[in-house]
């Protein structure tokens, strides 16, 4: 890509060596295939908070709500404060990032499932996001966050890079100078991409859009994002996607022989059974979109909506 989109990252995913241990934990899937998408800015909130390296490992200790971060071997010790700092103090820096790769099971970096000690050294039930991580969710509520290790499921890895170009798009060619004609164009491009995600999700937020002559307009963009950036938060499933398909076959009926809408309806049903990946039915539809679909189907970005040299679709 000639303007790569620029995303945050953990340093030590990116070969720092930043860790606790004076090592890191180089991710070849970001240094090489997303790489040529991807421009990354990196960042260690341990370091940036001043900790040596190497350094003690540390862990988070008491209430899970306000958790401290503590030393492992010594949970008397509350450097808390210096790491919420130095991520609070960061995040203005972060204002154009349009995604972030963590690093799992940190207590600064975690997504969602770092545990919490009690006195007597046993977690709590209860896990959370770590320290710096909650910085950034509250800062950018709407931005794609992903574990790096999570990346190596398949469903997830593609619903970040979607969510990412996504995110990206919206952000640089709508909401920088956002218009009523530039919110719903974006809304109609996207629209079975939503569809795929939750249906009934996407018609409210159509009903949303068409009181939009009675709204301010930023507030009308910020309401917008977050609930598109909501909707794609989890995977489309199977069905989603199948319903989407037919749904563009439909505009196709009147154009497409009737053996070929059974062939296509075939493959449709194939993919929803888990025989053949996502990509098959995808490549069939285009073969006819271009003559047959008109301009609504044929600006859908449902097709590609990342690069499809990136191979995605071939695995879902």
């Amino acid at each position: 890509m000639k303007n790569k989109i620029q995303i945050g990252i953990s340093a030590c995913l990116l070969g720092q060596e930043v860790r606790y241990n004076g090592g890191h934990c180089q991710s070849m899937l970001c240094l090489k295939t997303l790489s040529e998408f991807f421009d990354y800015r990196s960042f260690c909130p341990e370091v940036a908070a001043g900790f040596s390296v190497p350094r003690p490992t540390m862990r988070l200790t008491g209430d899970p709500e306000k958790p401290k971060l503590s030393y492992n071997d010594d949970h008397s010790v509350d450097v808390s404060d210096n790491l919420i700092a130095a991520s609070k103090e960061a995040m203005p820096a972060m204002k154009d990032l349009y995604g972030y790769i963590l690093m799992k099971n940190s207590p600064s970096c975690g997504m969602e499932r770092i545990k919490v000690y009690q006195d007597n050294g046993h977690p709590h039930m209860k896990k959370r996001n770590g320290l710096f991580t909650e910085q950034l969710r509250k800062s950018y509520p709407n931005m794609p966050i992903e574990e790096e290790g999570r990346l190596n499921d398949k469903p997830l890895y593609e619903n970040f890079v979607l969510r990412v170009f996504c995110y990206h798009e919206w952000r640089e060619q709508v909401y920088k100078k956002a218009s009523k004609a530039k919110i719903i164009k974006f809304h109609s491009r996207h629209k079975f991409i939503l569809q795929a995600h939750n249906y009934e999700k996407t018609v409210a937020l159509g009903r949303m859009l068409a009181s939009i002559n009675t709204m301010d307009i930023l507030l009308v963009a910020q309401e917008y994002e977050q609930r598109f950036m909501e909707i794609l938060a989890k995977p489309a499933s199977k069905a989603g996607h199948c319903n989407v398909m037919m749904h563009i076959l439909g505009f196709l009926k009147k154009k497409v022989d009737g053996q070929s809408r059974q062939d296509l309806i075939s493959v449709i049903k194939r993919y929803r059974k888990g025989e053949i990946p996502l990509i098959t039915p995808i490549t069939l539809l285009r073969h006819y979109t271009p003559r047959f679909g008109g301009d609504y189907i044929n600006s859908q970005s449902y097709f590609e909506p990342y690069p499809g040299s990136l191979g995605l679709r071939n695995t879902l």
